[in-house]
């Protein structure tokens, strides 16, 4: 004969079963040592260092050194009459 199943506790054992298999799989995806996160970090800001220190023109707030139609002055009909 067929052994008797709770069927209550079935339906309990899939779930926890489920949230077992989900957290395995976001481990594997989200889950680095904070030694990983900050060898990466030292990476991109090293990259961001070495390229930034090898423009033509520094980036700044200061629109009146950048060269280009946009920043070019706007005049207008009404100031020239």
């Amino acid at each position: 004969m067929a052994d008797i199943v709770n069927l209550r506790q079935a339906r309990k054992q899939k779930a926890r079963d489920e949230k077992v298999r989900v957290a395995e799989q976001n481990r594997a995806l989200h889950g680095r040592s904070k030694a990983e996160k900050k060898r990466d970090r030292t990476i991109a800001d090293k990259s961001d260092k070495f390229v930034a220190g090898h423009r033509r023109e520094p980036l700044g707030d200061n629109d009146s050194q950048s060269i280009g139609p946009k920043s070019a002055q706007r005049f207008s009909d009404e100031s020239d009459a």
